[in-house]
């Protein structure tokens, strides 16, 4: 028995070895086409919307009110403000002094779902464009009346132009030759030459402009006239006024969005609470649609079928289809949504 209990011991074991199993089927992740991300200006934070889904799948903390964003390659910039906020109508002389120490730009890796640096963004920036080669920055410091040009590496700031008070848009041209910037508090835009960092032109539009939006030839602007209700059009090869457009009593334009052809053009209209649809080829407004409480920020999907717009007072994001100009749903964001940006997976 000593003998055989070896070869017994072995086909006992061998008869109880369970077979491998075959291997389960790889689990396939489908991610979403595109991801809407969103500035949450009284919250410090990024709220991250499937809209597949649709609602919030992140939120990513920032910072003191985090307003402009803009994106480069797989990360997010964001303007961060120490600044406190000081809306229309109140006295800023009531309001606590600002902490510097918050100003900067932040960078949110995508992947990581985190900020991964802050770099130095001037004092109180608001909005800003990148550099045709992603190299610099253009920051509109709303309180010191200027934009700086910023070295994305290291936070180098490698000038500082004056363009008026309170700067807030800009926008960089196709080509990346100009700069444009608008003064709020002055009614003007400054036009900066790119490559000297000199304001080559200042010129007269409506009162307190916010936003500019340029068409891919470059050859025309939009400026957004918040009181005076109206956008003014910028001939960018004369650098001179050339026509406005006349919007409905008690709408106050703000945001941009182009397509990508430049032949429609979506405007937020704040206290107004719509959001308009502008035919470039007439200068007419051919759509509109109540989007929700002072609708600010607005981004257009990759197919350009879906547009959303932040809205501030009631905390929430609205998806509205542009086809029909109509609110297809609303999705809860953090306290006072201010910035989107769309960003193809």
């Amino acid at each position: 028995m000593k003998k055989l209990l070896p070869a017994v011991v072995l086909l006992f074991g061998a008869a109880c070895t369970k077979a491998p199993e075959p291997a389960a089927p790889p689990v396939s992740e489908t991610r979403p086409p595109y991801l809407v991300y969103v500035t949450n200006e009284g919250s410090g934070d990024l709220t991250v919307i499937d809209p597949a889904k649709p609602e919030e799948v992140a939120r990513i903390p920032l910072g003191k009110r985090p307003r402009g964003v803009q994106a480069l390659g797989g990360q997010i910039y964001v303007a961060l403000s120490g600044s406190p906020s000081a809306p229309p109508g109140v006295d800023e002389s009531t309001l606590p002094p600002p902490d510097k120490s918050a100003d900067g730009i932040g960078v949110v890796d995508l992947a990581q779902r985190k900020v991964i640096r802050k770099f130095f963004g001037g004092s109180d920036p608001e909005q800003f464009a990148i550099s045709k080669d992603g190299a610099s920055i253009y920051v509109a410091n709303e309180d010191a009346a200027g934009v700086s040009l910023i070295r994305i590496a290291d936070g180098t700031v490698l000038k500082t132009v004056p363009t008026g008070e309170e700067p807030e848009g800009v926008r960089l041209s196709p080509d990346g030759r100009l700069v444009l910037v608008t003064s709020e508090d002055d009614a003007t835009v400054a036009v900066i030459d790119a490559a000297s960092g000199k304001v080559v032109k200042t010129i007269k539009v409506g009162r307190r402009p916010r936003d500019i939006a340029i068409l891919p030839d470059g050859k025309r602007a939009y400026v957004t006239n918040e009181n005076d209700g109206n956008l003014t059009i910028l001939n960018l090869e004369t650098m001179a006024v050339a026509g406005s457009v006349t919007l409905e009593p008690g709408l106050k334009p703000m945001g941009t969005a182009l397509t990508r052809d430049g032949r429609r053009l979506y405007v937020s209209t704040g206290r107004g609470k719509k959001v308009l649809a502008i035919d470039t080829a007439t200068d007419k407004v051919v759509g509109s649609v109540e989007a929700g409480q002072r609708p600010w920020g607005i981004a257009l999907s990759p197919d350009e079928k879906m547009l959303f717009s932040a809205n501030g007072p009631s905390n929430d994001v609205s998806v509205i289809d542009v086809a029909t100009m109509q609110v297809v749903r609303k999705i809860k964001a953090g306290e006072r949504p201010w910035g989107v940006v769309v960003i193809g997976q």
